[in-house]
């Protein structure tokens, strides 16, 4: 147990430091070949926000485990709305902006339905993880057509996270480096969270909505809350509404077209379910308290906090009804 638990954490620290430096190198060594930024911005950097989700999702599926993997990114969805906006608001009540409210937020909600049309018979293929892929491209081509036709300076939401004085050398050598410790990290994460799940006879699917979610969202919880203490409120909703967008169209992408096949139904009828339904509990906030030029209060951070408790109380029902 205690060799699983600390493989775990040690892997959930190595997996986010390291996606951190894969997507420093990635960015540098385009911006260094002359790659506009708002190309880098639009894919690296946007992408980068489920590097830690992709890497243990991929690693997951060629080990069979595609509920877990399923799991995580399902639970990442979840965790994101429930603690990173539940606290975030708890921190610093966020102003909402029309833009929000009519894009990326409507974005979210259609994504996860979407999620659940492909998900519902229990089945997750080859080719509806390609029409997942197929979605995350237009939505890559929206993001792109709105930073461009704006008469802002180009990209300039992603300068800071793109190093514009990084040696080619440097950036390579990150690049590698933050690729191999990110799979050797996603593997001693998984390694530990199988070995938990197998001596306890609980839901793999359950270990990675729950443990490996909460621990990948956590750099969106730092990111969230800094941005909302700096007065960025656009940033830290938009974080939140990006990073779960991402994690249906590219995470749970992953295991149909790694390993395409059947999965319990405890993914759809509690993950799922529940994610769609905080996600639409998210949509109304924000469309209500939009509407009323309100913000998303320490009353309403308090409800998602609450409602993600209740997730993991239902979590932990699952498991000792097994």
């Amino acid at each position: 147990m205690f060799l699983f638990s600390l493989a775990i954490i040690v892997g959930l620290v190595f997996l986010v430091l390291s996606a951190d430096r894969f997507v420093a190198g990635s960015a540098a060594i385009a911006n260094n070949f002359g790659v506009p930024h708002i190309i880098i911005g639009v894919t690296i950097v946007s992408l980068g926000t489920s590097a830690p989700e992709i890497i243990a999702a991929i690693i997951a599926s060629l080990n069979g485990k595609t509920e877990l993997a399923m799991g995580n990114a399902i639970g990442s969805n979840i965790a994101n709305i429930g603690l990173v906006l539940g606290i975030t608001a708890l921190v610093a009540p966020i102003p909402i902006s029309k833009r929000l409210i009519t894009n990326e937020n409507l974005i979210m909600l259609a994504v996860a339905a979407l999620a659940g049309l492909l998900l519902f018979n229990l089945y997750l293929g080859f080719i509806e993880s390609l029409l997942l892929v197929a979605v995350l491209i237009a939505f890559l081509a929206w993001i792109y057509i709105q930073h461009t036709s704006t008469e802002q300076p180009e990209a300039d939401e992603f300068e800071e996270d793109i190093p514009s004085d990084m040696a080619t050398w440097k950036a390579i050598l990150w690049f590698v480096v933050g690729l191999a410790v990110l799979i050797a990290s996603a593997r001693l994460l998984l390694w530990g969270a199988i070995g938990i799940a197998d001596q306890y006879g609980i839901s793999e699917a359950i270990i990675g909505a729950t443990i490996i979610a909460v621990g990948t969202s956590l750099p969106e919880l730092a990111a969230s809350v800094a941005s909302a203490l700096k007065k960025h409120h656009d940033i830290a909703i938009g974080n939140i509404l990006g990073s779960n967008i991402f994690n249906i169209l590219a995470v749970l992408a992953v295991p149909g077209l790694v390993a395409p096949g059947s999965f319990g139904s405890q993914v759809f009828d509690l993950h799922y379910l529940f994610m769609m339904g905080i996600s639409l509990l998210l949509f109304t906030m924000l469309f209500v308290q939009g509407k009323r030029n309100a913000n998303l209060g320490r009353y309403i951070g308090t409800i998602f906090v609450l409602v993600y408790a209740a997730y993991g109380y239902l979590n932990y029902q699952a498991v000792v009804t097994l």
